[in-house]
Order: C-alpha cells, then structure tokens, then sequence
C-alpha cells in the first residue's frame, strides 16, 4: 500500500516547500509516502469557478484506482484530535485495499464529482487556510500520526 498526498497544482510558496519536504522525508521512513502534483491548470481566466473545479476534479480522478481510498481536506469535514486521526489512519493502512490517497483540492475546492468519489472528508481546522498551507500542515499531522502510532516522543499530550 501506498500513501499518497495528492494536490492540485505546484507548490510554489517557498517555506511551505521547505516544510513539505522536511515532511515527506521523514514519513519515507514509515511508509511508502508520496507527494503527487497535478498541474495547475492554464488559461483559466475564461473559466467559472465551476469549470476549473470540474477540470481539477478529472484530474484528481484521473490519479485514483477503483480500489483506493480517497479522503478530502475539506473545512466542511470530520475534525479530528491528533490521537483519533493516528488511529484512523492506521486503522486505514492496516485495512487497506488498495492505495491511501489524502486530497487537497485547488483554491475553489472540489468538484461535486470528487465529493461523491471521496471515502471521507477531514477537516484540519474550522479556520480556513490557503490551499498552498495546508500542503505542510497535512503532511506534518500525517507525520504526527505515525509518531503516535509509534508511541515515538514527538507528540505532546
């Protein structure tokens, strides 16, 4: 099985790149992680909101299996404390039956198609962050988990 942070578009802000790859380096040694970019789109000046979530979200379901599980960052989804999301995300590694796939959409969110496609949706925060922010903050909550499943001393309770 696979981990996969997948997100919509480069990561072009400086320090969250920086972060995300302190991030994705330390989650090799748990798992078989990915950080899986799909191309900002181009020309969308024309488009509807509707259009580029709908043009995203063909990417997005273009990248997944039948048999992988899809789960959203989404402000409208489950909150979870540090400790119940590592015993939902082993919970999912051990029960897996195809790849892990955790989503972070574009700056208009998800299409409808995605939504319907989606195993679950995860709320971070009820704040709202930037599309390009969340990358670091869920790779490192991924992290965390890991540690916690680990019962290794990076998390604090």
């Amino acid at each position: 099985m696979n981990l996969n942070l997948l997100v919509v578009g480069k990561t072009d802000v400086n320090w969250v790149r920086d972060a995300l790859e302190v991030y994705v380096s330390r989650l090799s040694h748990y798992a078989r992680f990915h950080l899986v970019e799909i191309p900002q789109l181009k020309n969308v000046s024309a488009l509807s909101r509707t259009e580029i979530k709908e043009k995203e979200g063909s990417l997005i379901l273009g990248k997944v299996r039948p048999t992988d599980e899809v789960f959203l960052f989404d402000e409208h989804g489950r909150q979870y404390t540090s400790v119940e999301f590592a015993s939902f995300l082993q919970e999912k590694t051990v029960r897996a039956r195809g790849d892990l796939f955790f989503v972070i959409g574009g700056a208009y969110g998800f299409s409808d198609a995605v939504h319907s496609r989606a195993d679950g949706e995860i709320s971070l925060s009820k704040m709202t962050f930037s599309h390009q922010m969340v990358r670091a903050i869920a790779a490192e909550q991924i992290y965390r988990a890991f540690t916690i499943m680990k019962g290794e001393p990076y998390h604090n309770e």
